[in-house]
């Protein structure tokens, strides 16, 4: 049971950062910018936690499909992992 939900938490935290990938890169192509560029600029201007937050929305896909597919347990890991992504948002928000 513990093995499926690290399972669904590893696969949470893959998407999540295939998401903050996929947004660096869309906002890179919107602004004519390169990648780095816009990662420098996140992180000059303390604003870390919207690509956290915009980041954490593939794993929707995982969790329904983990549910789609009947594994509970790794459909909670990767809430688990969407959990800890609120979290540091949170954090790096207000603190």
């Amino acid at each position: 049971m513990s093995k499926r939900i690290f399972k669904g938490l590893l696969v949470g935290f893959i998407f999540n950062g295939i998401g903050v990938v996929l947004c660096l890169f869309i906002f890179s192509l919107l602004n004519n910018s390169t990648i780095e560029a816009m990662w420098t600029g996140f992180l000059e201007t303390q604003r870390l936690w919207m690509l956290i937050s915009l980041g954490a929305l593939p794993n929707l896909l995982a969790f329904f499909e983990f549910l789609r597919r009947n594994q509970e347990y790794e459909a909670r890991g990767v809430l688990l992992a969407t959990i800890v992504a609120a979290l540091a948002t949170y954090f790096l928000y207000f603190f």
